[in-house]
């Protein structure tokens, strides 16, 4: 394979899962209340983090996604933590003496407790076009220097598809793209790139029934149709709501970024269930499909014509890691194809770098080419071997 010296080879992570909850979190409040496992310190990354860009620059891994914890360093409304601001001015000028460039998220799942007591977070204007965009503005300001690229939000849409807010996901979901627009006003001027973290897989019925149809619809409206019209043609279409000019949606990012793990299945009572059906399915109950990834590049390639792509997470929760190189082997193939065909696709960010904490599931998934005692795995020589020949 041949990808070129200016693809851009990475991992991805994020505080809470790496460093810990934040104390001031609303995760962290689940945790306390039993609701979740606890996270402790992530798999170390706040102490080890000289060590962990060390092994990624070693195995060519020279760009990472990490996330600045809003809650570490805003613990209370107007009360910023120096301590935690120096800590992640010490992160990211690591990553740079390692010859690691640091790409910044925001906001992955978790928020300041304050913040989200605010009518909900997001879905409050004043919190969200206010306090929200003074935060990524003093992030700007404070970070930028060292930052290579950002990544304001992660998954707009599995977020508004989990806690608290399943009842309302939709209103939750245009909030969050409202917020992404709100960080590109703040970040588009310091001449990083900007690209978004956006959850895609196909979504396929295995029934042809209307329940399955239902959903089909559904799922594809949430995961596709409300962002991708919006960064199209600058309407913000929320099902069941009249559509609403927002201009300055359109084309909020420079760069389309996305996740992928796997494809959907809708069985015939309008279930989730894996897809294809036949295919192995791992621990975290869906089945890695390759062929998926090149769907959703071709897909973003065909409906937003002339805008660059970047696989942000891609990667396979196991512990059989010869599956996942397998899976790595097959789905890199099938991006080199793409390229080929013309799709402009950027970078490869895998999912993740070291073993960390995986939400609900606690520490029970391992999702990463390194182990947490920082051994690395054959996918990380995969990587190095993929990342080395360009």
């Amino acid at each position: 394979m041949n990808f070129g010296s200016d693809f851009w080879w990475g991992t991805g992570a994020s505080s809470t899962q790496a460093e810990g909850a934040a104390p001031a979190s609303d995760w962290f409040a689940l945790e306390r209340a039993g609701t979740m496992p606890p996270s402790g310190d992530g798999n170390g990354f706040g102490q080890r983090f000289d060590e962990d860009f060390a092994l990624y620059a070693q195995h060519g891994l020279t760009h990472h996604r990490l996330s600045i914890e809003w809650a570490r360093i805003e613990p209370e409304e107007g009360r910023r933590d120096n301590a935690a601001v120096e800590h992640y001015l010490e992160v990211l000028t690591s990553a740079r003496a390692a010859g690691v460039s640091p790409w910044v998220c925001l906001h992955h799942f978790t928020l300041p407790g304050w913040f989200t007591e605010m009518g909900g977070g997001f879905v409050d204007d004043r919190a969200r076009s206010y306090f929200w965009a003074r935060h990524v503005a003093f992030c700007a300001e404070t970070f930028g220097d060292l930052v290579f690229g950002w990544k304001p939000i992660n998954e707009p849409g599995a977020y508004a598809g989990i806690y608290p807010h399943r009842q309302r996901r939709f209103e939750m979901l245009g909030a969050v793209l409202l917020a992404q627009r709100d960080a590109w006003r703040e970040l588009r001027g310091g001449g990083k790139p900007v690209a978004t973290i956006h959850n895609l897989s196909p979504v396929f019925t295995v029934a042809d029934t209307i329940p399955a149809d239902a959903m089909q619809a559904r799922l594809d409206a949430m995961m596709w149709d409300v962002w991708m019209r919006a960064d199209r043609d600058g309407v913000l279409e929320l099902p069941g709501r009249p559509p609403v000019e927002v201009a300055d949606l359109r084309e909020a990012c420079d760069i389309i970024g996305f996740s992928y793990y796997s494809a959907t299945g809708v069985d015939a009572e309008g279930k989730i269930v894996p897809y294809p059906p036949s295919a192995r399915v791992g621990s975290m109950g869906y089945a890695p499909w390759s062929e998926g990834l090149a769907i959703v590049l071709h897909r973003l390639h065909d409906e937003l014509p002339g805008r660059p792509l970047l696989i942000c997470e891609h990667g396979i929760g196991t512990d059989d890691d010869d599956w996942r190189c397998d899976i790595l082997r097959e789905s890199l193939s099938l991006v080199e194809r793409a390229r080929d065909d013309g799709v402009d696709v950027r970078g490869f960010f895998h999912w993740t770098g070291v073993d960390n904490y995986e939400w609900s599931r606690g520490f029970d998934v391992q999702f990463g080419c390194f182990t947490r005692e920082r051994e690395p795995r054959g996918s990380a020589e995969l990587l190095r071997s993929f990342a080395s020949t360009g």
